[in-house]
């Protein structure tokens, strides 16, 4: 079928998102082969999944670029999105989220409802996408299909309810039950791809009803129709149970769930059904927001209208070895056809589209244009970055674009010859180009690049390509933990001044400001309280400029400054010797001296944990937790697994996998992401105080 074909009302644009090893990537592989898009289904212990194409990937089994890929089913065309389990590409799953209409979840029917499956379940209602859960691994030893629904409604707060149940689990695990249509699937071949659909055996009626009671129970909570219909004690038929499943879950009101064994290839093409049936096409949802660049006080609601002006956010830049870099974009509005020129109006330069494609996987199938509701990928760009906007030159909109989580390690590195200093440069702005979570800057004190990123395998992957698509071998320092300075009083009319006379024109700024700790996360706030034109309105931006470059060193021991409020509160001016650098250094001045007045304190990234291991080993684990100033939040049991959520220091985390394996012959797993920041403890700060300095020392 042509992509062309298909009415808008018919596209659905999915993303699987989940916690690693719930088995995202084999569900994704599962459904290309029913949909027809491959042939052959990949494994991941084989290292032959399409949608894990980069080596890495294939090497380490896991994902860690979101891959795009269409295909069709019911006369209904996906795009689809498989997004990275581990949290140190979190920010993959939120700009795939971003863009998306609907989500399936993958829940694995042994672990539940893992810590970072709460984290893509919160990016997911940030950016309010619908969603419906898949509970796979029900084979698995271990495996409760009730217990994982459970959780969802306590760990999520989710309205959830099945509507498919298994016949039996582990090794008795044989067919599936369809709730709605009331039959029994039985699967024919090993490889899924024939079933019957039989009516329910007798031995299964009374569960069946019971699931069935639940499904209408949890629907009529959030839906008035079926309220109705369960106060007058009528049964809904088949039509009315679909459609207002498919109301509450545009709605995101309720999460319809399915189980099932991808692996084995169990339950995908319900799934499937499921995906066409319940999630909005993009012409479901609200309309996309958007801004005059000129007013941002002009709001512009974007609709699903291929007639209207164009409209794309491109949210995705990846490298192709043939074709150089593509540009993931996704249509809110109009039509983009290849080889127009279009306004990037995030910056306000012209790009020209010199090539469309659809991308299946990393291969692709050019197009010479496409329409709203469409995630495609353009070809050609030369000034775009992922979170910019594409429109017509006449009709300027911006959308919001993402904002990047803040890094929690860095590493310091090195080229091993002088030659491949420029080459390195290159790469890591292309690199950044494609991964807003990282960050690369040069520490003047010691003379070293460094890049911060997510967590140390983030870290270790960009090495790793450094060396392999780009032939770049580097030194690489120890993984350092992203400390950070806060304040903890008020102080104000801190004076900051820069005067400079040498002949001729002079040089003149001066401000004077209040400076206060912020909330936790806020980052550096600007307020601008100048009167009667003390500072002139073009000399503002130059002051906010200025007290940012000065936040980025601190004065304990030149870390970032973090959650501070800076009051612009007056200043002067000279008619002739006052411009931009004189106020940007007055800012910088100023606030160096606001961070001495106001009480320095050292802040370190707390990372939540979940430790999960046998009773034997809970001692060895516990104790261990301990020595390196974790504190144990909560624990249970899952199964006849015990489990911890814990608080613990990055900076005692590294190397944590290794000494968890050795601790417990290799029967514990745990999984780790950044939670907050919080007061390093005074003789803590001491050395690490005395250890920069040091350092410094040496390298200077």
């Amino acid at each position: 079928m042509s992509s062309n074909t298909v009415p808008l009302n018919k596209f659905r644009n999915i993303g699987i998102i989940a916690h690693i090893d719930a088995g995202k990537t084999t569900t994704t592989e599962r459904i290309l082969y029913y949909t027809g898009s491959i042939h052959k289904m990949g494994d991941i212990d084989a290292g032959n999944t399409t949608m894990d194409w980069m080596p890495q990937e294939q090497e380490r089994g896991i994902t860690i670029t979101s891959a795009a890929t269409t295909c069709f089913w019911r006369d209904h065309r996906i795009n689809i999105i498989d997004t990275p389990g581990h949290v140190d590409f979190t920010i993959e799953v939120e700009r795939s989220l971003k863009v998306l209409d609907g989500a399936v979840i993958v829940l694995c029917a042994c672990s539940g409802v893992q810590p970072q499956t709460e984290t893509v379940y919160r990016q997911a209602d940030k950016y309010h996408v619908p969603r419906i859960a898949f509970v796979n691994k029900i084979d698995r030893l271990g495996a409760d299909y009730d217990r994982v629904i459970t959780q969802m409604h306590e760990r999520f707060g989710a309205n959830a309810a099945a509507i498919v149940f298994n016949d039996g689990t582990e090794d008795n695990f044989k067919g599936l039950v369809d709730i709605i249509n009331e039959q029994y699937i039985q699967y024919k071949d090993v490889d899924g791809m024939e079933f019957d659909r039989l009516p329910v055996p007798d031995s299964f009626k009374e569960r069946l009803a019971d699931y069935r009671h639940k499904l209408v129970e949890r629907l009529a909570e959030v839906d008035d129709e079926m309220m109705e219909l369960f106060i007058e004690g009528k049964t809904p038929t088949k039509e009315q149970l679909m459609k207002a499943i498919r109301r509450t879950v545009i709605a995101c009101k309720f999460i319809p769930v399915l189980t099932g064994t991808s692996k084995k290839n169990r339950g995908v093409q319900l799934l499937l059904d499921a995906v066409t049936d319940f999630l909005p096409s993009p012409l479901d949802i609200p309309p996309m927001k958007g801004y005059n660049p000129d007013n941002r006080e002009e709001r512009i609601d974007l609709t699903a209208d291929p007639a209207a002006a164009p409209v794309g956010l491109v949210f995705k830049i990846a490298s192709d070895p043939y074709v150089g870099k593509i540009f993931f974009t996704r249509i809110y509005s109009g039509r983009f056809v290849s080889g127009q020129q279009y306004l990037n109006s995030s910056n306000g330069k012209g790009e020209k589209v010199a090539k469309m494609v659809l991308m299946h996987s990393n291969k692709q199938e050019i197009i010479s244009s496409a329409s709203a509701g469409e995630i495609v990928a353009f070809v050609g760009l030369k000034e775009s970055k992922s979170g910019d906007t594409l429109c017509l030159e006449d009709k300027p909109v911006v959308l919001e674009g993402l904002k990047p989580p803040e890094p929690v390690v860095s590493l310091a590195i090195e080229p091993k010859t002088k030659a491949d200093q420029d080459k390195m440069g290159v790469v890591l702005r292309k690199f950044l180009d494609e991964d807003p979570s990282l960050r690369v800057k040069f520490d003047q004190e010691t003379s070293q690049t460094i890049i911060s990123g997510m967590g140390e395998l983030h870290l270790e992957i960009i090495v790793d390509r450094m060396k392999r698509e780009n032939n770049l071998e580097c030194n690489v320092g120890r993984p350092e933990v992203a400390y950070k300075e806060a304040i903890t009083k008020k102080v104000g009319g801190i004076v900051g001044k820069y005067i400079q006379q040498s002949g001729g024109r002079g040089k003149y700024g001066h401000v004077v400001i209040d400076v206060e700790p912020g909330e936790p996360g806020t980052g550096f706030v600007f307020v601008d309280k100048i009167k009667g034109g003390a500072i002139p309105r073009e000399f503002i931006k130059p002051c906010k400029e200025g007290f940012e470059m000065g936040s980025q060193n601190g004065i304990l021991a030149g870390y970032p400054v973090t959650d501070f409020v800076v009051t612009l509160v007056d200043g002067s001016y000279h008619d002739v010797d006052s411009d931009e650098i004189s106020f940007q250094l007055a800012a910088k001045y100023a606030i160096k001296e606001a961070f001495r007045k106001a009480g320095s304190v050292f802040m370190e990234p707390i990372m939540k944990l979940e430790v999960e291991c046998s009773d034997e080993h809970w001692g060895n684990v516990t104790g261990d937790l301990m020595k390196r100033r974790a504190q144990i939040k909560e624990t249970g049991n899952r199964g006849k697994l015990k489990t911890a959520l814990v608080d613990a220091p990055l900076a005692e985390m590294f190397g944590y996998a290794n000494a968890l394996r050795s601790l417990t012959q290799g029967r514990a797993s745990f999984s780790m992401e950044p939670s907050f920041y919080a007061q390093v403890p005074n003789s803590i700060a001491e050395k690490i105080i005395g250890a920069r300095q040091d350092f410094v020392a040496k390298v200077s």
